[in-house]
């Protein structure tokens, strides 16, 4: 609300406005136009857009990114409005930015400010660091690598120390030690660090994981710091030892199943050994041993091959230091084995700080008794008293970027300066489309043509969907481009042309989707004709379909007819003769043509001279008006608001492409000024004497319905008199204009005695 109310108090300041595209659109030229756009005294109702993506403009995507402050892929008024208020605040001069140079002077920021100083020390202390000391100027490729800016230095204010930051041998170990167990972040300079975050989890992780060391008694760890080997060696073959006492167990409850047993066992042998070969794999999933009921699983002899290994690592490593040397286990001697390791395997499994797990006991000891941690805390420190200083390096970059490129941005945006005053490309424009002889500039980028279209058929613009392709790179894009000049007579689905985009880089354009809309006046003119002649050609190619079916039909009677010939007698040949019906029928075509021409003559006779031209017109009118008229109602709606708004813009006016602006936008193909043209075609198709003889014919018939016409109503007697005899109708036409003047002059007479007889 209160963004609202300044926009609509009064303002002191004098904005400048000019017209295109059917309204008004502020100028932004001088630096007081910019400070009272960032105090929002511009009434945001006057502004062409009022938010626009981030992408795909063609424009700096980094300058789009620190506009757009809440990171939502838009950018909004009060956003633009911010970034031209602090930008005008650090500039001596605000009239600089309408330049929008390239580079940044040092001259030109705010000294007598707090923040503009800090800025300033900070953009000396970038050149120096990319060794340009002595350069008084600062532009975005100076402060867009950072890595560069800081890779001399390992304290730069982002909260992240790498390891060379560590002046003592002991600290930079426990780095390296804290970076393999809780990993790294990357910091300003390029070289993977820790932040607190990091370092707070590492030495969380080793008091946790030491405390759990410390639980580790004797009840715990029977076999003291072996203890680990043993139980590595009884896991492997737990559940296998396991499963031989089970087997045991069952064949001693009943005999039967253990001939069950063997049988299944010795199926899978026998099975398995069919080529002769039994893999390890299959071994390994019998018994550990033959099994028998009360047999204690042997540890040397009749074991498994397949984990023979496996038990005679349970034997010196388990067994022997618990229970003696011995050649046989018992199912009593392993429940002793498994409940003295049970403490281990659940203290295990209470694991705390697993993390550090893999730096083992002692280190983890060492560095739990080490300064490490303080030491690491106090490079914190130091890199975070540096946070303002990076913070003002990031600012220098932000305020030499808006610096370049915010005027551009506003003319963009604010209004559509760029686009209507054709003096540079709008940034929604991403080149130029070459196809069926024209070139459109209006091209977009677009990221779902069908859904693009919904919104942009509103604009009553003739849009083309081409998807591109660059076949070098594998590049692809889809781009919308607007047909504002010419004809859509040859705009077909698959056709291809040439797209450039604005680095001049070319691409392989074909049109997938077609949004028809008048393109001109002149078109819509002569679309009833073209509708009339294209009608005509459907009903010739659906009549010669139908003979041509008719004469495949011939064909076959003829071919059944010529292979059963033997069989029937020969027919008799008549000579080809003229067909009397064809010469009549032409002539009757002839005569109606002629008949025609001379009806029309005459009716057109009939009429004053100036009532000619008024009878023309009127034809073209009642033929190609409608048309016409809704051309013009479109074309006067034709605008650009829902092709941008479907691409994300907010469209904040009824920016227009009317006629004239249009035909700047596509250009149709044209000969250049004074170029020679030879009219002779050496392929030119060659005229048929049956072409010749019908175009005389109907020559000759419309000459003669206008010679009968001309000498009907004695044009010819007037222009020849005496030489032709008049013909009936005009001697009857002659006679009653006689008797009628007649009538009149008696009528006259008689009107001028009355008043004398009375």
């Amino acid at each position: 609300m209160a963004r609202e109310a300044a926009a609509e108090s009064p303002s002191k300041h004098v904005w400048r406005f000019f017209r295109a595209g059917g309204f008004d659109q502020v100028k932004l030229d001088t630096g007081a136009d910019f400070v009272a756009l960032g105090e929002g005294k511009l009434d945001q109702k006057l502004w062409v857009a009022l938010a626009c993506p981030t992408k795909g403009l063609e424009f700096d995507p980094k300058t789009l990114e620190l506009l757009d402050v809440d990171k939502d892929g838009r950018i909004r008024a009060p956003e633009m409005i911010a970034a031209v208020k602090w930008t005008c605040s650090l500039l001596a001069n605000p009239d600089e930015l309408a330049k929008g140079s390239k580079a940044l002077p040092l001259a030109s920021i705010k000294s007598s400010s707090a923040e503009g100083k800090q800025l300033i020390a900070s953009a000396k202390r970038i050149l120096e660091g990319l060794g340009k000391a002595q350069a008084n100027q600062i532009s975005p490729d100076d402060t867009a690598d950072t890595k560069a800016i800081f890779a001399q230095t390992n304290f730069n204010g982002d909260g992240i120390v790498p390891v060379d930051a560590a002046g003592d041998d002991a600290v930079k170990q426990v780095l390296v030690d804290l970076i393999a167990c809780m990993g790294s972040v990357v910091d300003r300079s390029g070289k993977p660090g820790v932040d607190a975050k990091l370092v707070d989890g590492f030495f969380a992780a080793i008091a946790a994981h030491l405390a759990w060391l410390d639980k580790a008694d004797k009840n715990v760890r029977p076999l003291g710091d072996d203890t680990d080997a043993a139980h590595a060696a009884y896991a492997a073959v737990k559940a296998k030892v396991d499963d031989y006492f089970a087997r045991c167990r069952l064949a001693e409850f009943d005999p039967a199943a253990l001939e069950a047993l063997l049988k299944e066992q010795s199926n899978h042998l026998a099975a398995a050994a069919k080529d002769l070969t039994i893999s390890s794999d299959e071994v390994a999933t019998l018994p550990l041993a033959r099994f028998e009921a009360v047999k204690p699983l042997p540890l040397e002899s009749g074991v498994n091959p397949a984990w023979a290994a496996q038990v005679a690592a349970l034997r010196a490593k388990v067994v022997k230091p618990l229970l003696g040397d011995k050649q046989v286990l018992s199912e009593g001697d392993w429940a002793k084995i498994v409940a003295t390791i049970a403490p281990f395997e659940a203290w295990k499994a209470s694991i705390a700080g697993a993390e550090v797990a893999p730096l083992g006991a002692a280190r983890v000891r060492a560095i739990a008794a080490s300064a490490a941690k303080a030491e690491i805390a106090k490079l914190l420190e130091k890199d975070k008293a540096l946070e303002p200083e990076f913070q003002a390096i990031a600012a220098v970059d932000k305020l030499a970027r808006y610096y370049r490129d915010l005027a551009k941005l506003l003319d963009n945006f604010v209004s559509f300066r760029d686009f209507y005053g054709r003096r540079d490309k709008a940034v929604f424009q991403v080149g130029t489309l070459y196809l069926d002889q024209r070139s459109c500039e209006l091209c977009l980028r677009v990221d779902d043509a069908g859904r693009h279209a919904t919104l942009a058929g509103m604009a009553k613009t003739c849009l083309v969907y081409c998807d591109l392709t660059r076949n070098a790179t594998g590049e692809k894009m889809t781009i919308a481009a607007a047909f504002t000049g010419g004809h859509s007579d040859n705009l077909i689905v698959g056709r291809n042309g040439i797209f450039y985009d604005r680095k001049g880089q070319d691409w392989d354009a074909t049109i997938t989707k077609i949004i028809d809309n008048p393109i001109s006046i002149r078109q819509a003119f002569w679309l009833p004709y073209k509708r009339f002649v294209r009608m005509i050609e459907e009903q010739v190619a659906k009549r010669a379909a139908a003979a041509e079916a008719a004469s495949q039909s011939k064909l076959e009677v003829a071919a059944t007819t010529v292979a059963s010939a033997d069989k029937t007698a020969p027919a008799k040949v008549e000579p080809k003769k003229i067909d009397i019906g064809t010469v009549a029928a032409l002539g009757v075509a002839v005569g109606a043509i002629g008949t025609a021409v001379a009806s029309l003559v005459t009716g057109v006779l009939q009429l004053a001279a100036w009532q000619l031209p008024l009878v023309l017109v009127g034809v073209f009118l009642l033929i190609s008006g409608p048309s016409v008229v809704i051309a013009w109602l479109k074309l006067r709606q034709r605008n650009l608001g829902p092709i941008l708004d479907a691409n994300g813009w907010a469209v904040n006016a009824m920016a227009k492409v009317n006629i004239p602006f249009g035909g700047s936008l596509t250009k149709v193909a044209a000969l250049p000024e004074g170029a020679q043209r030879d009219l002779r075609d050496p392929y030119a198709p060659p005229k048929s004497l049956t072409a010749k003889i019908l175009t005389w014919l109907v020559i000759l018939a419309i000459l003669s319905g206008i010679g009968w016409a001309l000498w009907n109503y004695g044009v010819v007697e007037k222009v020849l008199p005496g030489k032709l005899p008049k013909s009936t109708w005009y001697q009857e036409h002659e006679a009653a204009e006689k008797k009628a003047a007649e009538e009149a002059e008696k009528k006259a007479a008689e009107g001028a005695a009355a008043p004398a007889g009375g």
